[in-house]
Order: C-alpha cells, then sequence, then structure tokens
C-alpha cells in the first residue's frame, strides 16, 4: 500500500510541477511579447535570446548533475540531444494547430540562419561520436575537440542574429506604435523575471520527479536519458511555444525552438567541461547518432520548407514539412526504446 501511494505522490508532483510550468509559461510568453514590442526587438530576437535560454535552463542544470553527482554522461547527453529532436517534433504541433495557413507560411526568413546553424552544429557533436576511437578525440584532455568548435558556433549564431537584428531596428526606427500602452518596459522586465523563475525552478524539479517515476516503474535508464527526461525537460519550451502561438508570435514561437536547439547542444559542451574523466561523446552508447542524424534531419526539413514555403495540407491535417518532422520524432523514438538499452 505504501508503494502505491508513493507512486501516486510522484505522479501528484509531477502534475503539479507541469501545472507551474503551464501557468508561468503562459505569463513568460506575454511578458516577453510587451519587452519586445517597447524595445522594438523581433520576435525572433527574443524567441532566441529570453525564451531560449530561459526554457533550456532546466537541460542545464540536468546535465551537469548527471555528470556530475550521477556520473551519467549517457543521461546527459540522451537529454540534450533527445531534447534537440523533440524540439523540432513541437514544430510539427506547431504546423498542425495553426488552422488558418502551414506554419513556415509565416515564419520569417531569418530562421533559416538558425536552423543551419543547428545543423553544423549537431554534425560536429556526430562526428564527435563517430570517431571517439581515434586520438584526435583525446587531443585537449578530459575535453573533446568539439567543446570550443561548439561553443564558438552559438556564440557566433547570437551574434550573427544580433547583427541581423540590429540592422532591421536601424531601418525600421520610428514605424511601430505601441501595442501595450498600459505597460512599462519596467513592469514588463520584473514580471517576465519572476515568470521565468518559476518556469526554472519548476524545470530543474521536473528531472528528479521523472527519475523517481522511472525508479518506481522500473524503466530503463537508456529509456529515462533520451526520452522520458528529454520530455519533462522540454516541456518549457512546449508550453511557452503554445503560449506564443496563442498571441500570434509566430516568430516568437519557432525561434524559442530553434534557438533552444543551439544552447542545448551548447549544453552539450559544458558537459563535457564538468565531466572531468573522459571526452563525455567517448563515454556514452553510440546510439545517441540516432538523434543526432534525426535532429540534423529535421533541421534540414525546416530550412526546406522556410524556403519553398509548403501551401498546401496533407489530408487536411498539416503541410508534408509538419509530417516529415512528425515521422522523424516517431522513428527516432522508435529506434532507440527497441534498441536504447
Amino acid at each position: 500500500m505504501g508503494a502505491v501511494s508513493d507512486l501516486g505522490l510522484i505522479w501528484a508532483s509531477l502534475v503539479l510541477c507541469g501545472g507551474m510550468i503551464a501557468v508561468a509559461g503562459t505569463l513568460l510568453t506575454r511578458y516577453a511579447d510587451v519587452i519586445a514590442d517597447k524595445t522594438g526587438c523581433s520576435g525572433a530576437w527574443i524567441g532566441l535570446v529570453l525564451l531560449a535560454t530561459v526554457t533550456s535552463l532546466p537541460e542545464l542544470t540536468t546535465g551537469i548533475s548527471s555528470v556530475t553527482l550521477a556520473g551519467a554522461p549517457d543521461v546527459a547527453v540522451g537529454n540534450v540531444l533527445g531534447a534537440c529532436v523533440l524540439n523540432l517534433s513541437y514544430l510539427a504541433v506547431l504546423d498542425l494547430l495553426k488552422r488558418d495557413e502551414p506554419l513556415f507560411q509565416r515564419a520569417g526568413l531569418e530562421h533559416v540562419g538558425l536552423a543551419a546553424f543547428g545543423i553544423v552544429m549537431l554534425g560536429l557533436a556526430g562526428l564527435g561520436l563517430a570517431i571517439v576511437q581515434f586520438p584526435l578525440a583525446q587531443a585537449l584532455g578530459h575535453v573533446g575537440w568539439y567543446t570550443p568548435a561548439l561553443l564558438l558556433l552559438y556564440l557566433l549564431a547570437v551574434r550573427s542574429t544580433f547583427a541581423h537584428e540590429r540592422a532591421r531596428l536601424a531601418v525600421e526606427a520610428g514605424r511601430t506604435v505601441s501595442r501595450y500602452p498600459d505597460m512599462s518596459l519596467r513592469q514588463a522586465a520584473l514580471r517576465c523575471l519572476a515568470a521565468a523563475a518559476v518556469v526554472v525552478a519548476a524545470g530543474i524539479w521536473l528531472p528528479f520527479i521523472a527519475t523517481e517515476l522511472a525508479t518506481s516503474m522500473q524503466w530503463s535508464r537508456s529509456f529515462v536519458g533520451t526520452l522520458l527526461v528529454a520530455f519533462v525537460t522540454s516541456m518549457p519550451e512546449l508550453v511557452v511555444t503554445l503560449s506564443a502561438l496563442r498571441l500570434g508570435a509566430i516568430d516568437m514561437a519557432v525561434a524559442n525552438l530553434l534557438g533552444s536547439n543551439l544552447f542545448n547542444v551548447a549544453i552539450l559542451a559544458i558537459d563535457d567541461i564538468f565531466y572531468a574523466r573522459d571526452p563525455i561523446l567517448a563515454a556514452v552508447s553510440p546510439i545517441h547518432l540516432v538523434s543526432v542524424m534525426s535532429a540534423a534531419a529535421m533541421s534540414g526539413v525546416v530550412v526546406i520548407a522556410l524556403h519553398t514555403r509548403p501551401a498546401g495540407r496533407v489530408l487536411r491535417l498539416a503541410s508534408w514539412s509538419g509530417l516529415a518532422l512528425a515521422g522523424a520524432y516517431l522513428f527516432n523514438a522508435y529506434v532507440l526504446f527497441r534498441h536504447g538499452a
């Protein structure tokens, strides 16, 4: 009877934590939209810099604790790469829910750069997994050669987006009228900070609940690391993205997901720094290559969809790009569930 009550408490904690993220994530998106309005910044820039960073902090804390406290590099790497695949699958959800027109009809072309940076970073991570047996993998001591490269690429992606945004603001200066005249920038910033703190706290709590649930249900570490923990740490991205969709902030929603992926792959480098034994990719299962290739292929679909602007829907459900993203996620989940142990 005690075990049943403990399991019920774990599920209740999971529901409570999810509710906190749902409410705070909705408020976070609203106040982020106010900040974008007051500063003149685009939704894409706010999504990349503010929302993507806040919603990816659970992956960061989970990864560091996994490699330092738990000694579980597979959980850390699986969490990061699994979250990348999940984030891209959320674009399929947006495409399905946006009934007036397919998602990529409205999303801005600036997202092509974010997706392209993601492909390059994922490619480096995949190369790091593929050549772990070569001396090059040990070239920087306990840190893999890919770690400084991933961090540099992330900074270049942010710098490139910032330069594009600064040029846009210079052209559009004085052309916009505030959509939130009753709220000041300071009020929006403080409320956004409070909502972000709740999202981060709940997001940090989530992996511990997931671990307890996995132990109680006797699920494997592979399933927990790559599918379950990745799902629960990606809940902030999902909630914030859906909230942005309800506000009509399509570019903010897309930039949040693509920006979170850039941050997630950079987290892989941070985890490598904290994992003091060996380069982290030399200490994990090669099955993670499936997630790397799935995420890279899905990012490629995003680039193609942004270029071709698919207008029709397949069976009146979603565009071909949305269905391709959903299919790639299901394939990745099936392979990991069947062979990840």
